[in-house]
This record gives C-alpha cells, sequence and structure tokens, in this order.
C-alpha cells in the first residue's frame, strides 16, 4: 500500500469543484502524474499528483478538511 502525502498545509478538496465528481473512487488505476486532488493555501490551488503508480483505495481526509505537510491524503494498492 502507497501513500499520498500533502507537501504543505492548507485545505484539501478531492474535487476540482463542488459539481464536478472526485478526481478518483476505489477502484480507478492511478498512473504517475495523476491529480488525486487539490491543496488550497491563500486561495491558490495547487494540484496534488501521484509520485506512484498503483489502484486507488481512498481519501483520507473528508473534501475541504484542514491538512498540514506531510498528512496522508489518500492511500494506493499496489
Amino acid at each position: 500500500m502507497s501513500q499520498i502525502l500533502s507537501p504543505l498545509p492548507g485545505t484539501f478538496y478531492t474535487q476540482p469543484s463542488p459539481e464536478e465528481p472526485v478526481y478518483k473512487a476505489e477502484g480507478d488505476a492511478v498512473a504517475v502524474g495523476d491529480t488525486i486532488g487539490l491543496v488550497e493555501v491563500m486561495k491558490t490551488f495547487i494540484e496534488i499528483k501521484s509520485e506512484v503508480a498503483g489502484t486507488f483505495a481512498s481519501y483520507s481526509l473528508e473534501s475541504g478538511a484542514a491538512v498540514t505537510a506531510g498528512q496522508v491524503l489518500a492511500e494506493l494498492a499496489d
């Protein structure tokens, strides 16, 4: 199992906007470079990209949750 960590503190979002679906759902294939979420810092949205390939297992936080640097955002099954 691999983990995707937040590179910085902010607010984590699992979808690009409230009307759109989540970036990844359980069972989705994840390639290196795929966006799995956003972290907002001072009105700037930063895409969180996977650095490993695998199968998406779950988000570790709800959309809109505060995150700290190094906190687990999502997990991938190998």
